[in-house]
């Protein structure tokens, strides 16, 4: 067994390369091998957003505060509130972040495959960033 205790990991910046606006991450559980599961809470500023994105296993979402926006490829931007929780299947490209208006604070869930747990790819657009 394993206790994290709350701060006793320090928050970190977004980087730049995943994500436009202000985020903060704060790791939650990384497992030892041979199990895979990463956990980090994810705070957006409005306007935050990740860049495009895949899981190689999928990746799940659980909304814990605001109100934010996810996108799957082709498909419409739709609108997430806490207590939704969201999967992206394997390899499916996507994004999410705040709306234009409201912060948004997730828990993303996800496991790694030889070693990876997410490929990133272009940003999100400013065009792209829209809920029309």
């Amino acid at each position: 067994m394993e206790i994290r205790r709350i701060g006793s990991q320090a928050s970190a910046v977004g980087p730049s390369e995943w994500f436009t606006g202000q985020v903060r991450l704060d790791a939650l559980m990384q497992t030892p091998e041979p199990a895979r599961v990463g956990m980090a809470s994810v705070t957006f500023e409005p306007g935050a957003r990740t860049a495009w994105h895949t899981h190689p296993l999928g990746q799940t979402l659980i909304v814990t505060a605001g109100c934010g926006w996810v996108q799957r490829s082709g498909q419409a931007v739709e609108e997430i509130h806490p207590g939704d929780v969201i999967w992206f299947a394997p390899g499916e490209r996507h994004w999410h972040g705040a709306t234009p208006t409201s912060a948004m604070t997730h828990i993303a869930v996800q496991e790694r495959l030889d070693g990876k747990s997410v490929e990133w790819e272009e940003q999100v657009s400013d065009a792209e960033y829209r809920r029309d």
